[in-house]
């Protein structure tokens, strides 16, 4: 099972979610995509990917061995959080450490980028990505980063100093979009099918 959780305010049809998603295909892998649109509430998030985990391992999937939890941005947190919880691997680009700081600042309410459906972020949100907090990596040898110095939304220093032992790819433009992201799509895809 390949999951992917996009940031927030972003949706599947981001721009990495479609590279990541036509290469999987072109991998004969598009049976294992899957790539939901996270509803706004952390909570909320969080029960969804843990529903569409659950209906694999029903299916036999052993996340240990045949689960990669990909995420950009607040779903690398998500992804962080979920790769701790199922002990499976995670490949996080730019993601947010300090999520419910970070996010606190994002009380209210939102356009979507793709669309121009809105939404609201609620107090209560906060919270919630506060109480989902999982500590630092338990086992870095399971996490890949991608950092962006040029990121213009979280610090890259951060990021690499909370997933310090983990593989590293640090960028030393590019933005919080990772707008060069298909530069690196084949790195990419080689770490998500390396161990499945």
């Amino acid at each position: 099972m390949i999951l992917y959780l996009h940031g927030f305010r972003s949706s599947p049809q981001s721009t990495k979610a479609n590279l990541l998603a036509q290469a999987i295909r072109d991998a004969g892998r598009g049976g294992d995509w899957h790539c939901p649109q996270l509803p706004p509430g952390p909570r909320a998030a969080i029960e969804l990917a843990d529903r569409l985990i659950k209906q694999e391992t029903g299916k036999g999937m052993d996340p240990r061995r045949d689960l990669v939890i990909l995420g950009s941005s607040l779903g690398g947190y998500y992804a962080g959080c979920l790769a701790e919880r199922w002990r499976c691997r995670a490949m996080l680009f730019n993601p947010v450490v300090y999520a419910a700081r970070d996010l606190a600042t994002q009380v209210g309410e939102h356009s979507m980028w793709n669309s121009p459906e809105r939404f609201h972020f609620l107090p209560e949100y906060v919270d919630e990505l506060a109480g989902m907090a999982a500590g630092r990596p338990a086992d870095p040898s399971r996490y890949y980063l991608m950092a962006a110095k040029g990121d213009e939304v979280l610090d890259w220093r951060e990021m690499v100093d909370w997933y310090q032992g983990c593989e590293l790819r640090l960028l030393e433009n590019s933005d919080h979009g990772i707008s060069d992201f298909g530069q690196w799509l084949p790195e990419v895809l080689e770490r998500i099918l390396r161990d499945q």
